[in-house]
């Protein structure tokens, strides 16, 4: 998976995107040993979820299509509308349309969907949320509602955070090694010392104690410029959000999204967005 102008991978993507490690992720998530002979064809849409990263894998395997996300901020109750949209997508990239109006049945490979939580906020060890629960009702009609919706998509949600669905790490070392990763950055950014540094600290415990040490020796300045790009964008998306709560003004927001991305894409940190948002505004967004 390359990184493009764009687009830019996240470490979990990057980490995962292996075929071989993907297998191995899956086949933890779904508590059974994969043959390593069992192929898997990885067919992502690039930033098809989220424009500032792409944080999801969509793979075939085994009669199936999986997409999978990583998230780190609170759990989207949207998700599931998105992921429809996704997996029509990747359907479409899969059957040729001219299939669909002859005689001949299309046969689909099934989906599965899969959310890999790992945000600060509590979250259960595994949930799941259903595309059912967008729908509206229809009282107003006067019609009873169906016992089951005409439309259903299913999403498994797992807390992958240090310590949590610890059998499901044991099955897999590379998803355990990056939930550690994951855990000692945070703990080094809680002692002070600033985001990059506690980067830097974190890289190099993991590779002193053999977590993911020969993903991060091999990767060590891409996957710092990814931490940098994901732990900014997730700030910046606090301040935006701040912002649009004191101003009241949807087209506000909208204006502010594509400028805080236009800032991100160009590098800037969270200090100096801080700071442009705060001249413009006239209030502190300190969240």
């Amino acid at each position: 998976m390359s990184v493009n102008k764009q687009y830019k991978d996240s470490v979990f993507s990057l980490l995962f995107s292996d075929p071989d490690t993907l297998r191995d992720l899956y086949g933890a998530l779904e508590g059974v040993e994969l043959d390593p002979s069992i192929p898997i064809k990885i067919n992502t849409l690039e930033s098809a979820l989220f424009m500032e990263r792409i944080n999801d894998l969509s793979f075939e395997i085994g009669g199936k299509v999986v997409v999978l996300i990583e998230h780190q901020s609170t759990i989207n109750p949207n998700m599931a509308v998105r992921l429809l949209l996704y997996i029509a997508r990747v359907y479409e990239k899969i059957v040729d349309n001219k299939s669909l109006y002859r005689t001949k049945k299309v046969l689909l490979p099934r989906p599965e969907f899969i959310v890999l939580y790992n945000g600060v906020a509590d979250c259960p060890d595994e949930s799941v949320m259903r595309l059912s629960d967008s729908f509206e009702r229809s009282e107003e009609l006067g019609l009873p509602e169906p016992e089951a919706p005409a439309l259903e998509l299913a999403v498994k949600v797992y807390n992958i955070n240090e310590g949590r669905n610890e059998e499901m790490a044991r099955r897999c070392g590379p998803l355990r090694g990056y939930s550690v990763f994951v855990a000692k950055v945070r703990e080094r950014e809680a002692k002070g010392g600033g985001k990059e540094s506690a980067m830097r600290d974190a890289v190099r415990w993991c590779v002193e104690h053999d977590i993911l040490r020969e993903f991060l020796e091999a990767n060590a300045s891409e996957v710092m410029n990814m931490l940098l790009t994901e732990w900014n964008w997730d700030d910046a998306r606090a301040v935006w959000r701040e912002e649009g709560r004191e101003e009241g003004r949807e087209e506000g927001q909208k204006k502010q999204s594509v400028e805080l991305l236009a800032m991100i894409e160009a590098g800037c940190g969270v200090e100096e967005i801080r700071e442009r948002l705060e001249a413009e505004s006239g209030a502190s967004l300190r969240v």
